[in-house]
């Protein structure tokens, strides 16, 4: 039986396969779990400022929520989940960051897909991250599976000191006297017209599983848009 009800943008030429099959045979008996699937989830990098952003350098904001189940319990994450069947990543993002901090209606641009085999100890799950940003004040409330939901101010500087690209990501919220670290190296790969990243989390300290490279990389998507008067 077909995934999909309407068949004909799958259609090619009409053909038939090799087996001598027409798409609706071949889906007939197609197998889906041939292969061991990964689990999709969605990772929303939310920044806030509280006037206008201008330029690089005012002080920013993330909103973070702190998990309350395995794995990773206890710590502060991105909002985020698991996108369901039927669901395109943006509408899964949507409705994971509304579930999570009650945050709703955010325009989302999508960044980069974080997949390394190692970064979730429930099953193969790769993440799609997203980045948006927000102006005032924006009030928050945990919901879902999470204990919390907060603004976090942000830092984020580079090693002056290091031979290779570190960086050393900040979050702290005095009120409640959190702080919490991450140190990212990043790994570039050049060609004239196309350059590879690369993020390795070095260290980091109350923020969960590879989150300090998923807020780094975004703010500095973040800080490019900025210097190059690209607004979201």
């Amino acid at each position: 039986m077909a995934f999909l009800e309407n068949l004909h943008p799958f259609y090619g030429t009409g053909k038939r396969n090799r087996a001598g099959e027409t798409l609706e045979e071949f889906l007939d008996h197609y197998d889906p779990k041939k292969y061991d699937c990964p689990s999709n989830t969605t990772d929303i990098v939310v920044v806030r400022c509280r006037e206008a952003l201008t330029h690089w350098g005012q002080p920013l904001e993330v909103l973070l929520v702190k998990r309350s189940n395995h794995p990773s319990i206890g710590c502060w994450a991105t909002p985020g989940g698991f996108v369901e069947l039927k669901e395109d990543l943006e509408a899964g993002a949507a409705r994971e960051l509304e579930e999570e901090t009650g945050v709703k209606g955010l325009p989302l641009k999508q960044l980069t897909t974080w997949g390394a085999y190692g970064r979730d100890p429930r099953w193969r799950v790769i993440t799609t991250s997203f980045l948006a940003l927000v102006e005032g004040d924006v009030p928050v409330k945990a919901g879902d599976d999470a204990d919390d939901a907060l603004w976090f101010q942000v830092s984020l500087t580079r090693d002056p000191e290091a031979s290779r690209e570190i960086w050393h990501l900040e979050l702290c919220h005095k009120e409640q006297g959190i702080s919490l670290s991450s140190k990212v190296q990043i790994c570039r790969s050049s060609h004239p017209l196309l350059t590879q990243e690369r993020y390795q989390l070095l260290a980091s300290d109350g923020i969960a599983v590879d989150h300090g490279c998923i807020i780094t990389q975004a703010l500095l998507e973040l800080r490019r848009a900025i210097e190059a008067k690209i607004f979201f």
